[in-house]
């Protein structure tokens, strides 16, 4: 972890209440898809998470949807504008377990991450999936992203104004040989459900520090309750144990 400065290039909108932050800076402790950063904002107590959707070319970039009054706060930023950013948090997903034929399942504000996670893997020569889950057409963003990498992509919408009707779960391929997620716990869920094969998930939950300190942001796995800020956000499908 390391606090350093960044300067706001640009910051656009993408979708209804989705933005598209990109900004300057060092980029040494982002080591893996997957990690998340968490950005000081004025006036605000806490930090806001945010999950890393590309770093490159001392560029790092950062989709967030406006929920509240912070993220409300960061879609007004301009550019030059400098943030006070914790970088290099959260463990990121491991690429060795990927086989040849990895499928990516992002859903609405899971599918940054899967951008940087898809362009790791196609530069290591493997076919690439990603399906992108959203409720409505108005709400998609980042397909020709995706397109543009190189993935087969698929985008689903719960209402089917666009693409494959449904859910992620719905354009599973018949075959692949791994998987990776991110989304709400319930779309979790089910992804671990209909799966056939060993796969990584990363939560989604409400932190307060963000480094592992305050115990405020935990999940129950077979060895006990783990912290999605610190032993997370990303978890291995088989250590996982759901509550109904």
């Amino acid at each position: 972890m390391k606090q350093q400065l960044f300067t706001i290039e640009s910051n656009r909108k993408l979708a209804p209440g989705v933005f598209e932050m990109r900004l300057a800076g060092d980029l040494s402790e982002i080591t893996a898809p997957g990690q998340f950063v968490n950005l000081r904002l004025e006036g605000r107590y806490l930090r806001r998470p945010i999950s890393v959707c590309d770093a490159e070319n001392g560029i790092l970039t950062l989709i967030y949807k406006v929920v509240g009054a912070g993220t409300e706060q960061m879609s007004a930023m301009q550019p030059g504008t400098v943030l006070d950013i914790l970088t290099g948090l959260g463990n990121g997903y491991d690429l060795t377990l990927s086989g040849e034929h990895p499928v990516l399942l992002g859903g609405g504000a899971g599918v940054p991450p899967m951008y940087l996670l898809a362009k790791k893997l196609l530069a290591e020569g493997k076919r690439v999936t990603a399906i992108l889950g959203f409720n409505t057409a108005s709400e998609i963003f980042y397909e020709e992203e995706f397109h543009a990498l190189g993935c087969e992509t698929i985008v689903t919408t719960v209402d089917g104004s666009y693409g494959t009707k449904g859910f992620v779960t719905n354009a599973l391929p018949e075959a692949y040989s791994y998987f990776y997620t991110c989304g709400p716990e319930p779309m979790l869920k089910a992804v671990c459900r209909f799966t056939n094969t060993s796969g990584q998930l990363s939560f989604e939950k409400r932190m307060g520090c963000g480094f592992g300190a305050c115990m405020g942001c935990t999940c129950k796995t077979l060895t006990g309750n783990k912290r999605i800020c610190k032993e997370g956000p990303v978890m291995k499908k088989e250590e996982i144990v759901w509550e109904d």
